[in-house]
């Protein structure tokens, strides 16, 4: 007799897991569990250790400076941090004087962590390198410290694009190599003090660096050091002008003397005998040794123009750079008043017949106390010097009658003068230049005004414009129209007393 066994039957009740087979378009989760490790382990060293801290302080300390401290150089006229994306990078840069020891700092007092709580031997008898461990604490501060630095960067970046700034890519090497110097020194910090584990490093290496940095700096002692050892330190001098960018030699010398900074501090790091010390300064001898050479001698081949930003935008006959190619709709087009400027300087002989902007000449050489003589063809435009970027329609008009359509002869001032440049800066003669220009404009316009972006000069030539704008209108107009015309001729020429010319002989 046979038997027979039951048979399983098929489960009725619906399956928990899902079935993929139910959802085509569905693929399995595949998780990398070194990658999931690696996160945790970054997420842990970013807890554990002072960077999230520190960066919290380089965020808020930098923006603090940059935009509640309205009265420093960085916030003032077109060079300001927030009117073109590489002024906004240049000027972080500027700030390395402080943010560079606080890199420092930060990386001293992480690497005193082992040492502070007694586990640097227990640390050495596990079986892991001890550069993997080095690398994730020393890459989780990193980190935090250059995404603070790029956050104040954004910060600055969404004010430009408010501003209308030329957009371009090529603050890309100065910001980068703002934040390589940041991550070098936290880097070289943590190897000094875990060669040197005292409670005294910290503040020392902080007092060391600020010291270091500030004295090589151009505006605390200008030409005291050689410029390829000014150039060692990350910080920059301050923007001389929109129309400048960082010289790719310094970008590529500091980012290669960067380099061996951040690879000596983290062999140092990593060191566990007296010969791996000494190999680990190998680094920073041989980036010197590269990069030195690289940088420029001269203070003055620091920075170059930027072509892309200087290349002309015209409408019409009148043409601005790309940089302020926001400024051409305001100031072309037939009833713009540089069409209208040009009409009225056709009253002259040999006129004009275009306006253009103007570029500061970079290098400068040699400060001359007055211009070379000027090209007659055109009208220049200086948005910096005279301060006409967004001004009024009829205050940019008289910028462009100033002098019967020319530009000052008397030469600025540079930020930081040499005894001999202001012995010989003849402040009276600027003076007399300005009130002429001045008369010059009222004399197309009608009305005695001030010129825009005169400054302290403005006061005293504003004495002079009055009587020598008197005279020039007593004359008749055939006489009026002959001096105007001498004071373009000698205006081009930089030769000459212009409120002499125009039959002013006041007080000099």
């Amino acid at each position: 007799m046979n038997s027979t066994q039951p048979q399983p039957q098929p489960s009725t009740q619906p399956s928990t897991q899902p079935s993929y087979a139910d959802n085509p378009t569905r693929t399995p989760r595949t998780e990398n569990p070194r990658a999931r490790r690696g996160g945790r382990i970054l997420r842990i060293e970013l807890r554990r250790s002072s960077g999230l801290w520190l960066s919290a302080l380089l965020l808020f300390g930098s923006l603090a400076l940059l935009q509640l401290f309205s009265g420093g150089p960085w916030g003032e006229g077109a060079e300001s941090w927030t009117a073109q994306w590489t002024s906004t990078a240049w000027w972080q840069r500027y700030l390395m004087a402080f943010l560079w020891p606080l890199s420092v700092a930060a990386g001293a007092v992480q690497g005193l962590r082992d040492h502070r709580s007694g586990m640097t031997e227990l640390i050495g008898t596990t079986p892991r390198p001890p550069w993997q461990r080095a690398a994730r604490t020393a890459g989780a501060l990193g980190l935090a410290l250059a995404t603070a630095y790029v956050l104040v960067f954004l910060y600055g970046g969404v004010q430009v694009i408010g501003n209308e700034g030329y957009a371009h890519l090529r603050w890309l090497p100065i910001l980068a190599v703002g934040a390589l110097a940041l991550v070098a020194a936290a880097w070289l910090g943590m190897g000094i003090a875990r060669t040197l584990p005292s409670a005294l490093t910290p503040p020392a290496l902080t007092m060391a660096s600020l010291m270091a940095v500030i004295l090589v700096h151009d505006a605390v002692t200008k030409d005291m050091f050689p410029n390829r050892i000014v150039l060692l330190s990350p910080s920059l001098a301050e923007v001389h002008s929109a129309f400048l960018t960082v010289a790719w030699r310094v970008n590529a010398g500091q980012t290669v003397w960067l380099l061996g900074l951040a690879a000596t501090g983290f062999l140092l790091l990593v060191a566990g005998n007296r010969r791996a010390r000494l190999l680990a300064l190998l680094p920073v001898v041989l980036s010197a040794a590269v990069a030195v050479p690289l940088l420029p001698a001269s203070h003055d081949r620091d920075y170059v123009i930027d072509k892309a930003a200087t290349a002309l935008v015209c409408e019409g006959p009148v043409c601005v750079t790309r940089l302020h190619e926001r400024e051409l709709a305001a100031i072309a087009g037939p009833e713009g008043p540089g069409e209208e400027a040009l009409r009225l300087l056709a009253a002259l002989p040999d006129p004009p017949s275009t306006v253009r902007e103007t570029v500061p000449v970079w290098p400068p050489g040699v400060w001359q106390p007055q211009a070379p003589p000027q090209p007659a063809g055109f009208v220049p435009v200086d948005f910096e010097a005279r301060a006409l970027s967004g001004a009024p329609k009829d205050e940019v008009l008289r910028g462009l009658l100033a002098g019967a359509g020319t530009a000052p002869c008397v030469v600025p001032l540079r930020t930081y003068p040499t005894e001999e440049e202001e012995r010989r800066y003849d402040e009276t003669k600027a003076v007399r230049e300005v009130a002429a220009r001045t008369v010059a404009a009222a004399w197309f316009t009608g009305e005695l005004k001030p010129l825009r972006g005169t400054g302290p000069l403005g006061a005293g030539a504003g004495k002079l414009a009055g009587p020598a704008w008197e005279a020039l209108r007593a004359l008749p107009a055939d006489e009026q129209r002959e001096r105007i015309a001498a004071l373009r001729t000698a205006a081009l020429s930089c030769e000459g007393d212009l409120l002499t010319v125009l039959g002013e002989d006041g007080p000099r």
